[in-house]
């Protein structure tokens, strides 16, 4: 049955809800003034009205509304996503899942929990107009993204933490402001690495900075029960302050400098040493070769020497004669000319050409 077949008290059904209220409000106001009765009918039965029965039906009105309100307080909704955590007279009693449940009205409290919104906190910077072109606002924000690095540089690092509610009860009833404990966690932890990091490492190394951070987010926030999981961590940007880019660029083009100094060094000494060390070595071959190839010499002629000293003792003249004509053997092909001296005669004697085809052969007896 719908509220326009329903009765109300004054016998008049009511084609809207502004019409019931406004009938109820009369008839509030006329129970008020002693008269239960309609206007119309007020003239003729204006001396017969009670007061006291204007307030009953006032009450029954009243009782009736407090009732019906106590019902449809009992009922209450949790929307996919979401928990209901319920408290008992203050007290968490239980935790609901989504849908349509029943809490015990003006003794149980009921606080919805989104358990899959994704909340986030940004430092050094603030998302002014979210969209496609996402507008961001960087002033009055240098307090929170100024860090000291290892290396004693001032680095300006902006960066958003996301995370999402693992625990409704302690989200709610451990933690005062878990949102202000994220950020102060977030940049407590975010301080401490970077400090123990030289700038040239955190910039080539973000991914392990999130990492170590996200870690030891979860395990602190995790010892304060702040009842939260860890998400995704972004780091925005890393650069020096305004104010010292110039000389921060002027240290990084010496460094690289240098570096590329140091890299032309390496490639002279790649290419220069491993050449001088194959012409050493080529160098302690060749004088080895050639003090083994002397020593080979000297030996054969000392063996060579004593084998003719034992043939000399032997047979003197022969051996003398022997060794004369093969000595005249191995000079005469290399000589060009060849001049006769004659004691006896004061001048050269004729030229006595033995390379000549034309000579005989000379025959010995």
């Amino acid at each position: 049955m719908t509220w326009q077949d329903q009765q109300t008290p004054w016998g008049k059904k009511p084609s809207s809800p502004e019409e019931m209220i406004a009938a109820f409000l009369k008839k509030l106001k006329d129970g008020f003034s002693g008269s239960s009765q309609p206007s119309s009918d007020r003239g003729e039965n204006e001396g017969t009205g009670s007061p006291l029965g204007g307030i009953g039906k006032l009450v029954g009105i009243i009782v009736a509304i407090f009732v019906i309100q106590i019902v449809y307080s009992s009922f209450y909704t949790i929307q996919p996503g979401e928990v209901g955590v319920v408290l008992r007279f203050g007290k968490h009693a239980k935790t609901t899942n989504p849908g349509l449940n029943f809490k015990i009205p003006m003794i149980e409290d009921v606080i919805k929990v989104n358990m899959e919104a994704v909340r986030k906190e940004e430092f050094g910077f603030r998302t002014s107009l979210p969209g496609r072109q996402t507008m961001y606002e960087k002033r009055n924000y240098e307090e929170e993204s100024l860090m000291l690095s290892a290396d004693k540089n001032v680095i300006n690092v902006q960066w958003i933490v996301q995370y999402k509610i693992q625990d409704p009860v302690r989200f709610l009833f451990k933690v005062r402001n878990v949102p202000q404990a994220v950020r102060d966690v977030s940049e407590t932890v975010m301080r401490r690495i970077i400090g123990n990091m030289d700038f040239d490492y955190v910039l080539g190394n973000r991914e392990i900075v999130v990492a170590t951070a996200k870690d030891e987010m979860q395990e602190t926030l995790n010892r304060i029960g702040a009842g939260v999981k860890m998400g995704t961590i972004q780091l925005q940007d890393i650069n020096p302050p305004d104010l010292v880019k110039p000389a921060f660029n002027e240290v990084n083009e010496a460094d690289q400098d240098m570096k590329r100094l140091v890299n032309e060094a390496e490639e002279t000494y790649n290419r220069l040493v491993p050449k001088a060390r194959g012409s050493a070595k080529k160098i302690i071959q060749e004088a080895e070769g050639y003090a083994a190839e002397r020593i080979n010499t000297a030996q054969g002629e000392t063996s060579r020497f004593t084998d003719i000293l034992a043939e000399y003792t032997t047979a003197k003249e022969v051996t003398r004669r022997r060794m004369y004509l093969e000595t005249v053997q191995q000079t005469l092909p290399r000589v060009k000319e060849i001049y006769i001296m004659d004691t006896n005669k004061g001048g050269v004697l004729p030229l006595l050409n033995l390379r000549s085809q034309d000579l005989p052969a000379v025959k010995t007896q």
